[in-house]
């Protein structure tokens, strides 16, 4: 009887411990941070960083991540301004940050240690994800300020853009090419953000911006209507992508600002750039899930540029060498050959 009795009230214990229990918790994976140096939030960088983040961010390893399929689990993605690509370089190479986006000029001189990191010596450690899309020398003057060409701001307040940035690398060659120095300009060191609130204030004749067109620093300018675009074109233009391979010719569209008509200019590639001390696994699995969300990515219309991204230009102007876990990536699609130790693409 006794041992009836026990053997009821174990049961009775079990089926109660049963009810009261709380629910098993599923385990989370471990959260990897994946930063993405960009730009200024005047700029393309910053919107677009902005897109991809979410398209390979998984930190919860959901699986129904809607609107846009679920990216990797366990990954943190973030966007994060940052100066532009020379500091995304530093950055990247320090170990500061994962990953970040650079000019496909700056990203050469980088790995090279020529030009502005020539004091630096060469950032060894710079690999390529992708290039993304193409970006415009945009320089934009003040209507009144009677800057229709590039000799024409001798003497003026110009922003160069802020140390760091691409933009002022660029621009320092595009003055010397037209026998400028900055010493002939009232030369300001600032972000876009800074050259609209001067420009909108009489304080600023004009600035250099290298980004996406639209810009939307300057897609704000313009549609006050109180800036035009000064062109970049003849034998100086082509002197310059001669001697400078990176720039290419361009054309900034009539209609991509308000009031503003076309205008012929020059052109870098947008490059994402990564650590080589990122695992293989884990580029290879953010390279995967970029390209495979990205046509959901694009139906949200984010930002116009990143309708331009596409596998057919993935190598656009690719300065660095791939990271090996892009590489795997491409050779399994089918865009390089599966023995490809370089960026050839063979289709």
């Amino acid at each position: 009887m006794r041992v009836q009795l026990l053997a009821k009230m174990l049961g009775m214990l079990a089926l109660a411990a049963l009810i009261i229990a709380p629910p098993a918790v599923r385990a989370e994976p471990p959260v990897s941070l994946f930063r993405i140096g960009t730009g200024g939030t005047g700029g393309t960088y910053y919107p677009v960083g902005q897109a991809l983040a979410h398209a390979i961010s998984n930190p919860t390893a959901a699986t129904d991540c809607a609107p846009v399929p679920c990216g990797v689990p366990g990954l943190l993605a973030v966007a994060q301004t940052a100066n532009g690509s020379v500091s995304n370089i530093e950055d990247v190479q320090d170990r500061q940050i994962e990953s970040g986006f650079s000019q496909s000029d700056v990203a050469y001189w980088a790995l090279s240690g020529t030009n502005v990191f020539e004091d630096a010596g060469p950032q060894r450690d710079i690999r390529g994800i992708a290039s993304l899309y193409h970006e415009d020398v945009h320089v934009v003057a003040r209507k009144g300020s009677g800057i229709s060409r590039i000799t024409d701001l001798r003497g003026k307040r110009v922003s160069l853009d802020d140390p760091g940035s691409g933009t002022l690398v660029g621009a320092r060659l595009i003055l010397d090419a037209y026998g400028l120095t900055e010493a002939d300009l009232k030369a300001q060191y600032i972000k876009a953000s800074d050259a609209i609130k001067k420009i909108r204030s009489g304080e600023l004749d004009a600035f250099f911006f290298i980004s996406g067109t639209p810009s939307p620093a300057i897609s704000e300018l313009s549609e006050e209507g109180l800036v035009t675009l000064v062109p970049i074109s003849g034998p100086i233009a082509s002197r310059l992508t001669w001697e400078n391979p990176f720039f290419t010719p361009s054309a900034i569209p009539e209609g991509s600002y308000a009031g503003v008509e076309a205008v012929r200019t020059l052109g870098v590639a947008a490059l994402w750039v990564v650590s080589s001390a990122q695992s293989d696994a884990q580029v290879y699995e953010i390279t995967k899930r970029f390209w495979e969300n990205l046509p959901d990515l694009k139906r949200l219309g984010l930002h116009p540029k990143i309708d331009k991204i596409t596998l057919a230009t993935a190598f656009f102007s690719m300065s660095v060498p791939l990271h090996p876990g892009a590489l795997k990536y491409y050779q399994e699609s089918g865009l390089l050959l599966a023995d490809s130790k370089n960026n050839r693409r063979t289709n």
